[in-house]
């Protein structure tokens, strides 16, 4: 259930995401990002996946 960190870090990205968009935005609408909800959302839930992506396992050899 290693996958589950990281959709529970995509949820949490979109929402934050959402959220900086309708709070913060772009009124311009010159934002690439922030002037669209889909686009804020898309980039909040990349940045969740990056942050909550498991860590490597650190294999270390016995025989050194």
């Amino acid at each position: 259930m290693k996958w589950m960190n990281s959709a529970w870090g995509v949820f949490a990205g979109s929402i934050l995401g959402y959220g900086y968009y309708y709070f913060i935005g772009c009124n311009s609408g010159n934002c690439s990002i922030t002037s669209d909800p889909i686009n804020s959302m898309a980039y909040g839930s990349l940045m969740g996946l990056i942050l909550f992506w498991p860590p490597k396992k650190n294999h270390t050899n016995a025989h050194v």
